[in-house]
């Protein structure tokens, strides 16, 4: 069969690209503005990607198109899938029928920290030799892709709450039909999509009741939305952490690098890796109990966290020159914002200066919804800057003034940056998208120092 992706690109449904290659098909997609990590993946994977949304590409037809939540009615490949009536669906239907169905789904769901939670669930399934399938948000370095297609009957998601399809406006989530779930956090988010939290907390509802009585729920227990989701009924057992949860994480250095798993107290397991951070230990004891839960001893699941690489995207050292290290990550909401700070703070030598740079891309941060709250997340940086072109439809240099400085042409911030940034700085850019290849830009701007020094010294 050939399966036409439209929105190829995003990572959700790269994912389901991979994945339905895996299961046999002739896959080929399109999409606009792409860029790494995904555009990279699928070239590796030999899936060919048309740029743009001309109809043209779906000559010949293909026999089944797979339409990403990002198209919508008016786009020119939708309005010709429906002017001829060809057989169309959405990424997360097709999985749930073709690849999800008669398979023990681990799903988690959550505002923050899905990604690396997914890929350390399927990373401890993995070394404990249950060789699951996958779909994650990024790509998993211990994989080096972001889905797999296995002949195990264990599959791993990340479960996210945007809606399925401009004819389907249900979460993502409630087609997987999880057996294990993760709720790790919930606050409001995706303001393009949902008025209100209360609205987020029933799609979160929608996917509390596809839940089995036989399976588990793994949730955060200091979270309010999460109290108020299961408040409104709940048919399958909770394992609760966190909070006033019976599981709990003991931080045993300042960075997070080592920390305790406690049960009601009592020493559990003992966890050495090299992502850091107290939110991270949070996701990874969510990922133990989840293993746990399909039968990996949590001993083994330590274990398996000491050879954990991370995703990317998710504070991935990009590279260094002239003593300044570039790290990216794809933080965009004010909550992820102040914990990814937090955790490179946490792991920095004394004496070197932290210099946050944001693009507020995300839809909802493009309407202000989190305007109040900005600033006050940038605050743990030691020199904040933040890039506002003219399609931010709201003052940013108001609303952050107190905390950082705004720019709205990218030269000009990167001159800037290339002004103050000094050996030793830690430069941490955030953003969901591209961020016009400003990681590789200033490298390229350090190079020239270091090359200048060389010169200059006769080297």
């Amino acid at each position: 069969m050939h399966i036409h992706v439209l929105g190829v690109c995003g990572t959700f449904m790269g994912g389901v690209a991979l994945l339905a290659r895996a299961a046999g098909h002739r896959v080929t997609g399109s999409d606009i503005h792409t860029y790494p990590p995904m555009s990279d993946l699928l070239a590796r994977e030999g899936i060919m990607v048309h740029e743009g949304y001309d109809p043209d590409q779906l000559d010949p037809a293909p026999d089944l198109v797979l339409i990403g939540n990002a198209l919508s009615r008016g786009n020119p490949c939708v309005e010709a899938v429906l002017d001829r009536q060809m057989p169309y669906d959405s990424g997360p239907a097709w999985l749930s029928r073709e690849i999800l169905q008669g398979r023990w789904v681990l799903a988690v769901a959550g505002t923050h920290g899905k990604t690396t939670t997914t890929a350390i669930l399927t990373w401890i399934l993995q070394e404990a030799g249950l060789n699951p399938g996958f779909l994650i948000g990024g790509e998993a370095r211990n994989f080096g892709v972001s889905a797999r297609l296995t002949d195990s009957s264990f599959f791993v998601i990340e479960a996210d709450e945007y809606d399925t399809a401009f004819f389907d406006k249900r979460s993502k989530f409630v087609h997987y039909h999880p057996r294990t779930l993760i709720l790790n956090n919930l606050e409001y988010d995706h303001a393009d999509i949902f008025p209100d939290l209360e609205a987020i907390i029933t799609q979160f509802h929608h996917l509390l009741r596809t839940v089995p009585a036989t399976g588990e729920i793994v949730v955060h227990d200091a979270v309010p939305a999460l109290t108020r989701v299961l408040e409104r009924g709940c048919w399958t057992p909770l394992r609760r952490f966190a909070g006033a949860g019976a599981w709990q994480v003991r931080l045993d250095t300042v960075d997070g690098r080592h920390f305790t798993v406690l049960e009601g107290g009592e020493v559990r397991g003992r966890v050495c890796w090299e992502m850091g951070g107290g939110f991270n230990a949070e996701n990874a004891l969510a990922a133990l109990l989840a293993a746990r839960h399909a039968g990996v001893p949590l001993t083994a699941g330590c274990a398996a966290l000491r050879r954990f690489q991370g995703v990317r995207r998710r504070l991935e050292l990009r590279g260094a020159a002239a003593g300044v290290a570039v790290y990216d990550d794809f933080a965009h909401h004010p909550t992820a914002i102040a914990a990814t700070i937090a955790a490179l703070r946490a792991r920095m030598a004394v004496g070197g200066r932290l210099v946050a740079v944001l693009e507020p891309r995300s839809n909802t941060m493009k309407m202000g919804v989190h305007r109040q709250t900005l600033g006050e997340s940038l605050r743990g940086a030691d020199l904040a800057v933040v890039y506002a072109p003219a399609d931010v439809g709201w003052d940013v240099a108001t609303a952050v003034q107190a905390t950082a400085r705004v720019y709205a042409d990218m030269d000009a911030l990167l001159q800037a940056l290339d002004a103050e940034l000094r050996s030793g700085d830690q430069v941490l850019i955030m953003s969901n998208g591209a961020f016009g290849g400003i990681h590789e830009r200033l490298l390229e701007r350090l190079a020239r120092r270091d090359a200048s020094a060389e010169t200059s010294s006769g080297i």
